[in-house]
């Protein structure tokens, strides 16, 4: 049972650790990057479609993205969901593909967006955090049941703080990783 407690709490960091590469991945850092445009949904025939399931999404060059929808006939479509998006792009189309410029990030920008990448990474360590919070509790649990001893707990907590603190490791080098990318003139 207590092994199961281990493997759940690696299973969930490293859930939580995609979730943040996700997020971290959906920033603009500055160069067109094809992920900047995963959260976009579509109104496609009174259904919200993600982008990536109704186009190709190229990055020809380092601050164009060019979307070719799989139907011409979305392009407008296509185009709303962009300028209606926080990313603040203005598209433009030559009827077959809609283009997006990215344009450079200001010095004042770039700090904004490591300031926002800081706060998903402390959320990160939470959640981490809140992993092994339950994960301990939950072999207190069984050790109070006597179904597991004193010393074992303290070697499965061990564990578990081992499991936490690699955790929060890997937050801080995609958190750094993603400064770097940000900061890149």
């Amino acid at each position: 049972m207590s092994e199961a407690i281990i493997k759940d709490t690696e299973e969930r960091i490293e859930k939580s650790l995609n979730s943040l590469k996700d997020t971290l991945q959906g920033m603009r850092a500055g160069r067109a990057n094809p992920h900047l445009l995963d959260k976009i949904l579509v109104e496609y025939y009174g259904v919200e479609t993600p982008l990536n399931q109704m186009a190709t999404v190229n990055v020809p060059e380092a601050r164009l993205i060019t979307i070719q929808p799989f139907d011409p006939s979305t392009i407008k479509a296509i185009e709303k969901a962009i300028m209606t998006s926080d990313l603040g792009f203005n598209p433009s189309n030559d009827g077959k593909i809609v283009r997006l410029q990215v344009p450079p990030l200001t010095e004042e920008r770039r700090k904004e967006l490591v300031k926002v990448a800081r706060k998903y990474g402390e959320e990160g360590k939470i959640s981490i955090r809140n992993i092994r919070r339950k994960a301990v509790s939950d072999l207190k649990e069984l050790e109070k049941n006597s179904e597991i001893s004193e010393d074992q707990l303290h070697s499965y907590e061990k564990d578990i703080q081992k499991l936490t603190d690699d955790g929060t490791d890997s937050v801080d080098l995609l958190l750094k990783e993603k400064e770097a990318e940000i900061l890149e003139v």
